[in-house]
């Protein structure tokens, strides 16, 4: 038994080395869309998403040619998730195939092991009962009936090796079985090696790099976007109350994959702070903050490694260091309602919403001389300063949530469901516009909803669920032959 184990076991080896090298090679490759726009097209449409793990791919975005113009779109597969490559599914399928084998001949180990054992503790009885037997044959007269008795006990005993023997010849059926499997695993593998081999993955890891590169120069070329659409929703975990937020650093750019969760809208202080987003939708890997001061309403963003959060019973924005603990700044947001005075249309303490898009750090608020409307403020993230403020003459109490993409603040009409982004104020030319982009409000119950211009994707928590949804943005990018 000990050869056929061998050959498993180097057949789950091998096993195991592929499936660790697709898994770490395979999400590497590219897909290019080589469409390049017409000499002197200087506005293109580009779609930038973030893909939930449903779908597959990590990045949908656009590179640069050597003249410096977007002319093709890299979608990358997300790092270990090769579902759509079929060579994955047929490693999966040689892996469960591997198990199965594995664990039949394990089975067929214990059991030779135990019936061996018996088979020589047989042969033991075997050998005194024949030599008693002999005697007697031999001198007749010499056995008395207790031996005769005792004779047949043995004779008996021996009799339940034949059981033995049959479920040895059973075995031999599935030995011969087992090799047939490890021979067309080995096959399997084989093909899989061959095909494999057919590609040059440190010419294409090369061509992953220089791509990232151009990537990366290109989107810092990137115009903000006008949002034309918003995706369906993707359920990253559902944890916690009714109200809540949650939230990853919006400074761009950062490194920090950090998630942070603050659960409730009412004099809150613990907040919940995760390595990464897998060990956020595990519930794993996290420690607690206690602020020195509760919070109010749901709507607190993280920027540059600060969180900035509404301090209960107040219109002061609190700025909390996040690596060393220590709260940097207090400031009071002037003339600022507070404590239900004008909240969204659910309430909730939500008076003051504080958030982040790719020109800075922003407030929504609104004031008793602006009548209830909304105001936006642009704030300094050091001093905590008001910038500049903008009326939108959207009343306060109508809207849902709201958020800012590219210095435009974009208003929900509802916070249930059947809610769309109803109004739209542009910083940029202080003008607004009605709008009608639907999305689906699938739990029915908004309490935050904020844009992170790194990800860039919608943030909510509804009714205890925490969501993603990509964004499409309309963008005008400048070529270097147009600057």
């Amino acid at each position: 038994m000990s050869v056929p184990m061998l050959k498993i076991g180097a057949v789950l080896s091998t096993m195991a080395m592929v499936t660790n090298w697709m898994s770490q090679t395979l999400p590497s490759l590219v897909g290019l869309n080589n469409t390049i726009s017409p000499a002197g097209t200087s506005q293109r449409i580009i779609s930038a998403l973030y893909p939930g793990p449903e779908e597959g791919w990590d990045v949908y975005s656009s590179v640069s040619d050597v003249e410096g113009k977007c002319v093709c779109t890299v979608v990358a597969p997300t790092q270990n998730h090769c579902s759509r490559d079929p060579r994955h599914r047929r490693l999966r399928q040689l892996t469960e195939h591997v198990q199965n084998v594995s664990q039949w001949m394990e089975l067929l180990d214990l059991r030779t092991v135990r019936d061996l054992q018996y088979v020589r503790d047989a042969e033991t009885k075997l050998r005194a009962t024949e030599t008693r037997v002999r005697t007697a044959h031999s001198n007749p007269h010499s056995l008395s009936t207790k031996g005769l008795q005792e004779l047949r006990r043995s004779v008996s005993q021996l009799l339940l090796v034949r059981s033995v023997l049959a479920q040895y010849r059973d075995d031999v059926g599935v030995v011969v079985y087992l090799k047939e499997q490890v021979g067309n695993l080995s096959l399997a593998l084989s093909e899989l090696h061959d095909e494999l081999g057919q590609y040059d993955y440190e010419e294409l890891q090369h061509r992953v790099i220089v791509l990232q590169t151009r990537l990366q120069a290109c989107m810092n070329k990137l115009g903000c976007g006008r949002l034309t659409g918003i995706s369906n929703p993707i359920t990253v975990r559902s944890s916690g109350s009714r109200f809540g937020s949650w939230m990853m650093d919006a400074m761009i750019p950062s490194s920090d994959n950090r998630v942070w969760s603050m659960d409730g809208y009412f004099k809150g202080r613990r907040v919940l702070e995760y390595r990464t987003l897998g060990d956020f939708t595990k519930g794993q890997n996290f420690v607690v903050h206690v602020l020195p001061h509760p919070w109010a309403g749901t709507g607190h963003v993280v920027y540059n490694g600060s969180l900035y959060y509404n301090k209960h019973q107040s219109n002061i924005i609190v700025q909390y260091h996040l690596r060393s603990r220590v709260v940097l700044l207090q400031r009071s947001l002037g003339g600022a309602g507070y404590n239900n005075t004008f909240p969204y249309s659910w309430g909730g303490l939500s008076d003051i919403d504080l958030m982040a898009d790719e020109t800075g750090l922003w407030a929504v608020y609104t004031t008793i001389p602006n009548g209830g409307n909304i105001v936006v403020s642009r704030l300094d993230p050091v001093t905590l300063e008001v910038i500049r403020s903008w009326d939108t003459g959207f009343p306060k109490r109508s809207a849902g949530e709201s958020f800012m993409i590219c210095g435009t603040l974009y208003v929900t009409n509802s916070h249930l469901a059947g809610a769309k982004i109803y109004f739209s104020y542009h910083t940029n030319s202080s003008t607004y516009e009605y709008t009608d982009i639907p999305f689906h409000n699938q739990y029915s119950h908004i309490s935050m909803l904020d844009y992170n211009p790194r990800e860039r994707a919608l943030y909510t928590w509804n009714n205890g669920h925490q969501v993603l949804y990509n964004v499409t943005l309309f963008h005008v990018i400048q070529s270097f032959e147009d600057a």
